[in-house]
């Protein structure tokens, strides 16, 4: 089987609605990719017992935690220390992290707010960030990354070729304009039950002018077998009296 993944979205701002998130849908296609089932996404509070607690039960269950968020300078940047909590370790300076950035600012800049994010817990390995210098890091089966979308993207890049992976998951899709869930629900049933092993999703759309209809997409870890239900949903669509479109509509709403 597959090694499985849980995401943790560490925040308050998520939770107001100030931030939208969009580090989720780039991990989890790139897990998709490199064959790592994403069994649990959580978004929670910068809140100290919550995290600690949370990290605790999902590196207990899953082979990989990504964490997204709360490793800055300011008071409420507190993962670091909470993912020290919870493996039960010291949360220190990282002495060539500390140095990393210290050569970094400018003479006088590297206050204390800053040295917060050299300080990690004792054994995690550093995330190098080659966008802005302070890096995440890997503790155990935990990978803590930055919020921030386009420093997330650039520590997931440097972690992912060290990852236990497994095999991708294949996709196919068909739509069809016209078409809605109703209409089709019976028969695609009948198809799902026929491939238990492959995951079948149902997803309706209208695009800009006004015209709905349904995207039908199947994955799975055969490829051969999710190239057969892309086939039976395909004559499903044509037997209903629908026009099937490779692929998913291009633009949705």
């Amino acid at each position: 089987m597959n090694p499985t993944a849980c995401i943790l979205v560490i925040g308050n701002e998520i939770l107001s609605g100030r931030t939208q998130d969009v580090n989720v849908q780039y991990i989890a296609r790139r897990l998709a990719e490199m064959g790592i089932s994403l069994r649990e996404v959580r978004i929670i509070p910068d809140i100290r017992p919550v995290i600690v607690n949370v990290v605790t039960e999902t590196r207990a269950a899953y082979d990989h935690v990504f964490t997204t968020g709360g490793i800055g300078p300011t008071h409420d940047d507190i993962t670091s220390s909470c993912v020290a909590e919870a493996f039960g370790v010291p949360w220190a300076p990282h002495p060539e992290t500390f140095q990393l950035l210290e050569k970094h600012f400018a003479p006088g800049e590297f206050n204390a707010a800053r040295q917060r994010m050299a300080t990690l817990p004792v054994g995690a390995t550093p995330i190098r960030n080659p966008v802005s210098i302070a890096p995440g890091f890997t503790m155990g089966n935990v990978h803590v990354m930055a919020g921030v979308p386009r420093i997330m993207r650039a520590m997931f890049e440097e972690i992912a070729p060290t990852l236990r992976c497994g095999r991708p998951v294949t996709s196919r899709s068909w739509h069809a304009f016209g078409l809605y869930e109703g209409g089709l629900a019976e028969k695609l049933e009948k198809i799902q039950d026929r491939h238990p092993d492959v995951d079948i999703g149902s997803y309706p759309f209208h695009d800009h002018d006004g015209h709905g209809g349904v995207a039908l997409v199947s994955k799975g870890l055969d490829a051969d077998e999710v190239a057969q239900v892309a086939q039976d949903i395909r004559q499903m669509i044509e037997k209903l009296g629908f026009t099937p479109i490779e692929g998913e509509p291009a633009h949705k709403a």
